[in-house]
């Protein structure tokens, strides 16, 4: 059978963590991509569940929470904070922080 060759680059620790993986099926990487590249033709896609995964509660909240300080910004009801430097920043949020703390 004729072959092509084909270069990827790889994490090296995930390289060697999908030999050790596939040695113990008997396949270098080289074999386990072929594997995954032939049930890929044979599925017409992923040979596997590909999802765009949902994000949590926290992430959700904050996104929220940058939407409404952005409507802020463009309304006009927020006035962004001259800061010198990201101590300063920094200083500013954990206040925020507090504040909203002390308001639950």
């Amino acid at each position: 059978m004729k072959t092509t060759n084909y270069n990827i680059r790889l994490d090296p620790v995930v390289k060697m963590k999908a030999e050790d993986t596939f040695s113990v099926f008997g396949l270098n990487l080289s074999e386990a991509i072929n594997v995954f590249l032939h049930k890929a033709i044979i599925e017409r896609g992923f040979p596997f569940d590909v999802r765009n995964p949902i994000p949590n509660v926290s992430l959700l909240q904050a996104m929220d929470e940058a939407e409404r300080i952005i409507a802020e910004y463009n309304q006009g009801t927020r006035k962004p904070k001259p800061l010198a430097n990201a101590r300063e920043l920094f200083a500013a949020m954990d206040a925020e922080d507090e504040a909203e703390r002390d308001n639950e």
